[in-house]
């Protein structure tokens, strides 16, 4: 089972999600009740963990929907549907507390960027955040940055929602506390220098890279979340594709740190909770490896099958703004128009 948030005229909704349709939750409860005469406990809902596992309240109500949907008449199960794109598809969690991201967590990727990766026993997941502005929608733009739009590159990965309050957990507790998975493109200025006629410090490197993830909109989440429920996060295909270009085909199977893992090793520390968005490392096929980077105009798919197509498109941010004030001169045109005629 898959879910959605998306915006249809002034109202956000929640939804079945299908790659073409999307059938809004509430609705498709309303024509169940009128169809089976059963009253289905489903209140309207905004958030989706809500309906999905371990603890959402209405989460057996949700899948013995969707079981029913599923079975029911394909002209029937199109009137109750939407197409996709006649949507505007939100992220797909509700305001995620905290965002958290692994680095270095594929072998490979390690290895292409000229780097070793050691051994999961002799060391420990990198982790960090990234701010709520880096994050994105579903066919949002990825902006390439005013002060750095020359080395902007692509990173698919497996994104775990936690979906209960965890904290000092083990490997074989943790996926106890996963609600759902998503596709997340952890899109990164390779080489953003902040006053590049400074005085160099010992933790410069450091800092730059970090500084690197922090732009906004550098955070594609999407196009939904599926249900953890009988899915094994170990065996998961991952896809990157420019321009239709394939640059990335990988496996979550090659992970150093697998999810449980992840979870268990944050969870020492961190309290995690519900809402709670882990991106756990990318495999090996990004730009730099090869000097290759987005440019302007490029689009991009990040997919992960079975959870979905995360599609953005690129733009620099300097026409991005020329093009936004070009929309609001046009809008104040228009506004002066109308105020004409009514005079």
């Amino acid at each position: 089972m898959r879910l959605c948030r998306f915006v249809i005229g002034d109202s956000e909704l929640v939804g079945f999600y299908e790659d073409d349709l999307i059938f809004p939750v509430d609705q498709a409860a309303e024509v169940h009740s009128n169809m089976s005469g059963e009253e289905l406990e489903l209140p309207p809902v905004s958030d989706p963990l809500d309906l999905l596992p371990p603890n959402g309240p209405y989460q057996q109500t949700a899948a013995k929907l969707w079981n029913w949907l599923k079975k029911l008449d394909p002209e029937k199960r199109l009137d109750l549907s939407v197409d996709t794109q006649d949507v505007d598809l939100l992220i797909p969690i509700l305001q995620p507390p905290k965002i958290l991201l692994l680095a270095g967590n594929y072998a490979e990727h390690v290895a292409e960027q000229g780097g070793t990766a050691a051994e999961r026993a002799e060391t420990f997941p990198y982790v960090f955040m990234k701010p709520s502005s880096t994050l994105n929608t579903h066919r949002g733009t990825v902006l390439l940055p005013l002060v750095s739009p020359d080395h902007i590159d692509w990173e698919c990965e497996l994104g775990v929602v936690i979906g209960d309050f965890c904290k000092g957990v083990t490997e074989d507790e943790a996926l106890d506390y996963v609600a759902g998975y998503t596709v997340v493109n952890d899109i990164t200025d390779r080489k953003y220098r902040p006053n590049p006629d400074r005085k160099p410090r010992e933790r410069d490197k450091h800092f730059d890279w970090l500084h690197g993830k922090w732009h906004d909109t550098f955070l594609p989440v999407g196009p939904c979340v599926l249900s953890s429920a009988g899915v094994a996060p170990q065996n998961l295909r991952i896809k990157l594709r420019v321009n239709g270009e394939t640059k990335q085909d990988g496996t979550t199977a090659d992970m150093v740190f697998p999810v449980a893992a992840v979870i268990s090793f944050i969870s020492q520390w961190i309290t995690l909770e519900p809402g709670d968005l882990i991106a756990t490392g990318t495999p090996k096929g990004v730009g730099n490896a090869k000097g290759t980077y987005l440019k302007n105009g490029d689009e991009i798919e990040a997919e992960i099958p079975g959870i979905g197509i995360l599609a953005n498109s690129v733009m620099h941010e300097e026409e991005y703004l020329k093009a936004m004030d070009s929309d609001e001169a046009d809008e104040m045109d228009d506004s002066e128009d109308a105020d004409d005629s009514e005079d």
